[in-house]
């Protein structure tokens, strides 16, 4: 299964996804696959395909909002000749071309409601309708979705159909942002100095240690693609140098110097401070399955210290 290596990182978060992502590959199941824009969706969605026993046959990607409305009917299921203005042969739609294959429809929430029904329908029975036709047709296709939106919400707002959601959900697999990883930054690094040193032939530049800290610390809004992005321009303008803090763009310099500052704002209720610390202290614990020595990095304190509050805070100590 060496089709996951592409999924570069070790922290647990991605540890799991990546075991419960190679259970589904051996089969057939659908697959949602969710994250932010640029967390690696369609890096996962081809490692799935990859080791998939349909890795042989057809992959297609569609991406939902590459299109409009009008097309992606036509796009997806084919057309009957005249159907439309324009529609001046029969044409195959991606389901036919994918058919014993794959097909991944990214950003699947912006696919139009009227479509979700059609796709919907494929995945109860099988079938596809051809726009303008009148006898459906069979196709064999794994179906992987992809999502950047919480569906839940569009649900909400009558903008995705919930019986779609559930048959699309059978396993969903969450890509966790960057800024929720930062144990995997530096081998991102590395990997990403390494690729673009052998493709653009030139000497891999190194990261300071302070310039390391701060984009371990940055929010990362654009994630692995941003990061990637930025070891390629780096790359290139700083070849064989040793990157320091002042040679990172302009949003990690505004970032290390509010590093210090607070990004918590007391509300204008008040809040119960003891409480709050126990949830803190909760949430590191067991974002770090008990590692007392973690969490307390995570909260920014000694272990000693962690250990008082704990006891404080009634936690049985053992």
């Amino acid at each position: 299964m060496g089709h996951f290596n592409s999924i570069i990182g070790q922290s647990p978060a991605l540890d799991s996804l990546i075991r419960s992502a190679k259970m589904v590959a051996a089969t057939d199941v659908t697959v949602l696959i969710k994250g932010e824009t640029g967390t690696g969706k369609e890096v996962l969605a081809t490692a799935i395909q990859k080791s998939s026993p349909r890795a042989s046959k057809a992959f297609i990607t569609l991406n939902c909002a590459a299109l409009p409305e009008s097309l992606i009917e036509s796009e997806l299921f084919g057309h009957k000749k005249g159907s439309f203005t324009g529609a001046t042969a029969n044409k195959q739609g991606l389901f036919q071309v994918a058919d014993g294959g794959t097909l991944f429809l990214d950003e699947i929430n912006s696919l139009p409601v009227s479509i979700q029904a059609k796709l919907l329908r494929f995945l109860e029975s099988g079938e596809c309708l051809s726009v303008g036709d009148i006898k459906p047709y069979k196709v064999d296709v794994r179906v992987i979705a992809a999502t950047n939106a919480d569906l839940n919400k569009q649900i909400d707002a009558g903008e995705f159909r919930q019986d779609l959601y559930f048959r699309l959900n059978v396993v969903p697999l969450e890509l966790p942002p960057l800024a929720q990883r930062t144990e995997d930054i530096e081998h991102l690094i590395k990997h990403f100095l390494t690729f673009f040193a052998d493709i653009h032939y030139i000497t891999a530049p190194k990261f300071s240690k302070q310039a390391l800290k701060i984009l371990k610390g940055y929010q990362w809004p654009g994630n692995i693609r941003e990061l990637r992005n930025l070891c390629e321009r780096l790359s290139i303008l700083l070849a064989g140098k040793t990157i320091e803090p002042e040679n990172l763009p302009h949003e990690f310099s505004v970032y290390s110097r509010n590093a210090k500052a607070t990004p918590f704002t007391l509300p204008e209720v008040g809040l119960q401070l003891d409480a709050l610390e126990a949830d803190l202290i909760h949430q590191a614990l067991s974002r770090t399955q008990g590692n007392r020595s973690k969490s307390a990095k995570l909260l920014g304190i000694s272990r000693d210290t962690l250990l008082y509050r704990m006891q404080k805070h009634g936690y049985a100590s053992h």
